[in-house]
């Protein structure tokens, strides 16, 4: 694993363009990329990590790009892009390509549900939590099942993830 984080240039400039792609959509799709009810379509990218473990920091760097445009709150910006170093650390550790979706779904669902429920409903934690991490979650489980599980499935059947990997 260490050797797999290893950024060489190479790396870094793909990082550099993950984040890039990540943010660029985010930020055209903000109408629906932000806030509790959120369909954001760059999440679809986590599941690069599967692949190639190094893509963990040009996602994480989209997603800090990304939350600086939130709807929700300036703390989105270290929330969010928590629950987005998180899920794509444990995505890159998922062996079975039908769960490297699910570590984005909880992680989001679970970060973004508390964050949203602390700053819209403080007086009423709990009850904003499950609601919101409920809607957060079921936006991502579309978006991670919908688009980025095919998308995962395609790499791999394309020989794309191999050619990532060969990224020196």
């Amino acid at each position: 694993m260490k050797n797999e984080l290893r950024i060489s240039i190479h790396r870094l400039t793909a990082c550099g363009i993950l984040a890039c792609v990540y943010a660029v959509l985010t930020i055209a799709t903000a109408a629906f990329a932000y806030g509790p009810i959120q369909f954001r379509i760059a999440e679809a990218l986590c599941i690069l990590p599967f692949f190639v473990p190094w893509s963990i920091w040009g996602l994480t760097m989209g997603c800090v790009l990304a939350n600086l445009f939130s709807t929700v709150s300036a703390l989105d910006v270290v929330v969010g892009t928590a629950a987005t170093l998180l899920a794509a650390f444990l995505t890159s550790r998922c062996r079975k390509p039908w769960l490297a979706p699910l570590p984005p779904v909880i992680c989001n669902a679970v970060f973004v549900g508390a964050l949203i429920a602390a700053t819209g409903m403080p007086e009423a934690f709990w009850e904003g939590f499950w609601l919101f991490a409920l809607q957060v979650g079921a936006g991502e489980l579309a978006v991670m099942y919908l688009l980025g599980l095919p998308l995962l499935l395609t790499l791999k059947r394309q020989g794309l993830g191999e050619r990532l990997r060969s990224i020196p």
